[in-house]
């Protein structure tokens, strides 16, 4: 079936057999069973959804954490002066982030640096250590960076200078020649995790660490800075990430931390606290430090227990957010969406030299999230081009850079699975469109491009029984998003306009009680404007969602399609 946003919908089939195992061994409804098999849970992950499993250190016998945990110790033991170099997202906060509390902990000599964008660029650089070895550290700490910083950990090792590299990045040999590198895609016996942001590996790095020196540092309290980066980084939700996200999300109390809790509090949020509150409420205002120049503020609000800088920091990354969202707006404003949509290319790639170089990443996202297809806005940063890459679960675009790179395409540039950035020569535009157009097509099925939701549902399945079936698989991100269903003929009573973005509706099904629903950040799209004018029946690709306003549950339904 066709939507009337272009998308091919289908209904995902599953194996009637699981799912009746699925039943009969834990007594689950058809509906839960049927999603857990289409999800495709191991045994940890279905074990999960009924107990609360610890989160255990799956690294302990690890050779390259030993070997790290080996050299930080030492380093530690003899009081030399550790500096940690964190990329300016919210991973690499997160990560630096980890690194401090427990350095100031323990009364470790210590010092970090978050890059610049502009100035400084992504990562470790030579120009960046020769200026960072004035302050004259033993040993650095690269996380959520590195893989491919060969020349700037060779400028290390020229100068005596020790090193570790906690990455997750795509990377190739020959590696850099860093003391030792923890990063799962080396495959070096542990590519099985690849699916972890940086933030978890050095949270499992300093666990050992810990342990090591017999610190009684508290590590599993900050287990919510893992999964904040683990969702901001849109890491997939499954296996450990699952089970980090259940006990955090369990667990949580947000007096414990001030810095959350300020950045709830200024976003007018009281309820308790879910995934997407990470993804699309604190994980922005904290990323918008590095997006506007300000690319240490991320850590500082991260690191402080001082109820006065944690004031301070939150409101000044709130304005910063609120800035990004004008700039941001009228960037996408100014974008031909009807243009790029008569192309039809694979893979959108949007030039324009006046686009704020902080924001390329966010209105990439946009693209991504608004055609449903790998997107990547390039813009001009003194005298190069800068890009940032946004991708769907079908195309690993980190890998794809690498690529490019090989091939001389680009200049230089780094990634993962869904994200990545690079540089390249105005000239060399039309080369990489060429060039990518085809990969993606060589890459790709016809089928990876098909849209499924998981069942069909009337519109009387809507209720607080479905919603507790649902809520059992999360929580919910990437790879593990909410379930998608069909509902069939639904009339339009009444569409309202929210915030000059959204469109809510009254939907009243041919029996039954009308269904309150809502199409976020619609106002643009097919979906916005046949809301608004359709007279006729619908039939409607959404998902179930409890919403709560002034502390009243109530049940929604979140369009997320319409089908002709």
């Amino acid at each position: 079936m066709i939507s009337v946003s272009g998308k091919k919908w289908i209904e995902k089939k599953v194996n009637k057999n699981l799912v009746e195992k699925i039943k009969q061994d834990f007594n689950y409804s058809e509906i839960l069973s049927r999603l857990i098999i289409s999800r495709k849970f191991d045994p940890s992950e279905i074990n999960n959804i009924d107990n609360n499993l610890k989160v255990s250190n799956i690294f302990r016998n690890n050779k390259d954490f030993i070997k790290a945990t080996n050299l930080a110790s030492e380093s530690i033991k003899d009081k030399e002066n550790i500096c940690i170099l964190g990329d300016y997202d919210v991973d690499g906060s997160a990560a630096t982030s980890l690194l401090v509390r427990f350095f100031k902990y323990i009364n470790q000599p210590y010092f970090y640096y978050i890059p610049d964008r502009v100035s400084d660029g992504y990562g470790a650089s030579k120009k960046l250590f020769q200026k960072l070895i004035l302050k004259k550290p033993n040993l650095v700490i690269l996380v959520d960076c590195g893989s491919t910083s060969h020349e700037a950990i060779e400028f290390l090792n020229q100068n005596n200078i020790k090193s570790i590299v906690i990455d997750h990045h795509e990377i190739n040999k020959p590696y850099p020649k860093s003391n030792i590198i923890v990063n799962p895609k080396k495959d070096n016996g542990y590519l099985e995790y690849d699916y972890l942001c940086a933030t978890a590996l050095t949270y499992f790095f300093l666990e050992m660490l810990i342990k090591k020196i017999k610190s009684n540092f508290k590590i599993s309290d900050l287990l919510i800075y893992v999964l904040l980066a683990t969702i901001c980084d849109v890491m997939p939700l499954r296996k450990l990430n699952k089970i980090i996200a259940s006990n955090v999300l369990k667990n949580f109390k947000i007096n414990k931390y001030i810095a959350l809790e300020s950045l709830l509090k200024i976003s007018g949020t009281s309820k308790s606290l879910e995934t997407d509150d990470l993804g699309y409420l604190i994980g922005p205002i904290i990323n918008a430090g590095g997006r506007l120049g300000y690319s240490k503020l991320g850590v500082e609000l991260l690191t402080s227990n001082d109820p006065n800088i944690v004031k301070l920091k939150s409101h000044k990354l709130f304005d910063l957010n609120n800035k990004r969202k004008k700039i941001e707006k009228n960037i996408l404003e100014e974008i031909d969406f009807k243009k790029i949509e008569i192309q039809n290319k694979n893979i959108i790639i949007y030039y324009n030299p006046n686009i704020n170089e902080g924001l390329i990443g966010i209105i990439a996202a946009r693209l991504k999230e608004y055609f449903n297809k790998p997107s990547i806005v390039i813009t001009k940063s003194n005298n190069i081009l800068k890009a940032s890459a946004r991708s769907t679960n079908s195309y690993n675009i980190g890998h794809v850079v690498k690529v490019l790179k090989d091939k001389k395409i680009i200049e230089k540039g780094g990634g993962h699975n869904m994200a990545a950035g690079f540089t390249i020569k105005k000239d060399n535009i039309k080369i990489l469109d060429s060039f990518i157009q085809k990969d993606f097509s060589n890459k790709t099925h016809s089928s990876d491009l098909t849209f499924k939701y998981d069942l069909e549902l009337s519109s009387s399945a809507i209720n607080n029984t479905l919603n507790t079936d649902i809520k059992k698989l999360g929580p919910f991100g990437n790879f593990n998003p909410l379930p998608t269903f069909l509902f069939k003929n639904f009339k339009i009573i009444k569409t309202t306009i929210l915030d000059n973005k959204h469109v809510s509706a009254i939907l009243k099904p041919s029996t039954g009680r009308c269904v309150k629903a809502i199409c976020f950040n619609c106002m643009i799209s097919n979906i916005g404007k046949y809301l608004l004018t359709n007279k006729k029946n619908i039939n409607v690709i959404g998902q179930i969602h409890e919403n709560i306003w002034n502390n009243k549950k109530s049940i929604q339904l979140n369009i997320k399609d319409i089908l002709i």
